[in-house]
């Protein structure tokens, strides 16, 4: 597994090949189709995150010192910004997920072409994330 940095601009590298944004869009929506099953019985009020306009359920299952993250939406498109997601930040140390700011976002362009509860959605997806590293971080 490459390091996280790397894993951002490997990202970053993907989304340079679409010359527009329909088709990153696309991209994102076909990514999201690619995520791993979710555990139907995972989907609870406990693991629904709160912010995001669409449905979306994050599990986060340490391993050894790092931390696994799932997660699934309602939503085509949120599908795709979870499965940008886990390649990021799913199976790394909490340190590194603390460390690394989410340079992605800005370098691909989803600040600028998301919609506000979209943007709202990704954030929140994020916020959970670097909640589940701080928690894990403190352990």
């Amino acid at each position: 597994m490459s390091d996280i940095n790397t894993a951002q601009q490997e990202l970053i590298d993907e989304f340079q090949f679409f010359d527009n944004w329909m088709d990153r869009y696309q991209y994102i929506i076909d990514m999201g189709r690619k995520l791993p099953p979710f555990p139907e019985q995972a989907q609870t009020d406990d693991n629904l995150l709160k912010g995001c306009q669409s449905r979306v359920w994050l599990i986060t299952n340490p391993s050894d010192d790092r931390l696994e993250f799932q997660a699934i939406s309602d939503s085509a498109i949120v599908s795709g910004l979870i499965a940008i997601l886990m390649r990021v930040y799913s199976g790394r140390r909490a340190t590194e997920i603390l460390n690394t700011p989410p340079a992605f976002i800005e370098a691909i362009g989803l600040d600028q072409h998301l919609s506000p509860t979209r943007s709202n959605g990704l954030n929140a997806m994020i916020g959970a994330i670097r909640r589940a590293a701080e928690t894990a971080a403190t352990v």
